[in-house]
C-alpha cells in the first residue's frame, strides 16, 4: 500500500530527518522513525507502572505517606504559606 505526503510541512520534516541520519529512502526513513517511536513509548511504560515507580522511589528515600492529614493542619500550614495565618 503506497503512502503519500501531500503536506509539505511533513515532506520538510521528512527531508529534515533524512539529512539528520544520512538515509535516502524516505520509505525506509518514516518505517524507522515509527519503529523508533514504538519502541520508545513501550519502553516508557504506562502512567501506573511510572507513578508506582516514583512511589517506590519516594518511599526507598524514606517519604511515606502517613494515611490521611490533619485538616486543621493542612489549613494552618496552607494559611501560612499564603501569609494569611
Amino acid at each position: 500500500m503506497p503512502l503519500y505526503i501531500r503536506d509539505p510541512a511533513v515532506d520538510s520534516l521528512l527531508d529534515q530527518y533524512l539529512a539528520a541520519t544520512g538515509q535516502t529512502n524516505k520509505t525506509e526513513a518514516v518505517r524507522r522513525a515509527l519503529a523508533d517511536q514504538l519502541k520508545a513509548l513501550a519502553a516508557k511504560g504506562s502512567l501506573a507502572e511510572r507513578v508506582a515507580k516514583v512511589q517506590r522511589q519516594a518511599a526507598e528515600a524514606g517519604f511515606l505517606h502517613s494515611g490521611g492529614s490533619d485538616p486543621a493542619a493542612d489549613k494552618k500550614f496552607m494559611d501560612d504559606m499564603w501569609g494569611e495565618g
